[in-house]
């Protein structure tokens, strides 16, 4: 089933066309690269997926469900609670533990039941790797511990797809192969559909996956990246 599908799409700010004529699926559990020089239009894309851009044209579809285009408002926390977003800023609440950042918004999003909390919450910190890290102070964690909390709040909820911007962007090398073995991990293991924005080369031949490529306003499949993935099968 495909969790993403634009057709035709543009997208504009401000009267300014940013991108046009996009056309391109993501199928559940598929992982795929968004690549493309800064200024491309490769962050609007993902905003206008989680909502926060507005679809000016064309047909574009999450879950074979939400139709973005003249969405109204009041289905956003229905269309952003199926979807886990991450930024290559941390954006924790400094103030919370790591235990608390996570039932903050398992709290948010309708988990009434305190045990049910603890439990998901103990699954999601096993699943990045830290379950001794609750009690944590996000200043505490390195910034590579950080980006793992980031990745566990945004599967509290079973999302079916992830949206990921630059996730490793501020990340040293080492740290950052831990966060792309880990998003991987997710995508196989969990079934979540993950799209990601990258200007590392690297990821592309380390852990091959689809590449859509923004140039000249559009969104173009990298054929060749998908034979590498198709030999490897």
């Amino acid at each position: 089933m495909p969790v993403i599908k634009y057709e035709n799409v543009d997208i504009h700010i401000d009267s300014k066309i940013i991108l046009e004529d996009v056309t391109f699926t993501l199928n559940a559990g598929e992982f795929a690269y968004i690549t493309g020089a800064v200024g491309s239009g490769k962050s609007t894309l993902l905003k206008s997926i989680y909502g926060e851009v507005d679809i000016h044209s064309g047909n574009a579809v999450l879950f074979d469900e939400f139709f973005l285009k003249g969405l109204r408002r009041s289905k956003l926390p229905l269309l952003r609670k199926r979807m886990g977003i991450v930024f290559q800023d941390f954006q924790l609440l400094t103030d919370r533990t790591v235990h608390d950042n996570l039932d903050f918004v398992l709290k948010c999003t309708g988990w009434s039941d305190k045990s049910e909390r603890e439990k998901r919450i103990g699954e999601v910190l096993d699943l990045v790797g830290l379950p001794q890290k609750g009690y944590k102070m996000p200043h505490e964690l390195s910034g590579g511990e950080q980006q793992r909390i980031v990745i566990a709040r945004a599967i509290l909820n079973h999302p079916t797809l992830l949206l990921a911007d630059e996730p490793t962007g501020n990340l040293d090398n080492e740290t950052g192969n831990n966060i792309m073995t880990l998003l991987h991990r997710i995508c196989k293991d969990e079934g979540t559909a993950v799209l990601m924005i990258t200007h590392n080369e690297q990821w592309l031949s380390a852990y091959p996956a689809i590449e859509f490529k923004c140039k000249d306003k559009n969104i173009i499949k990298n054929e060749k990246q998908a034979d590498v993935i198709a030999g490897e099968e």
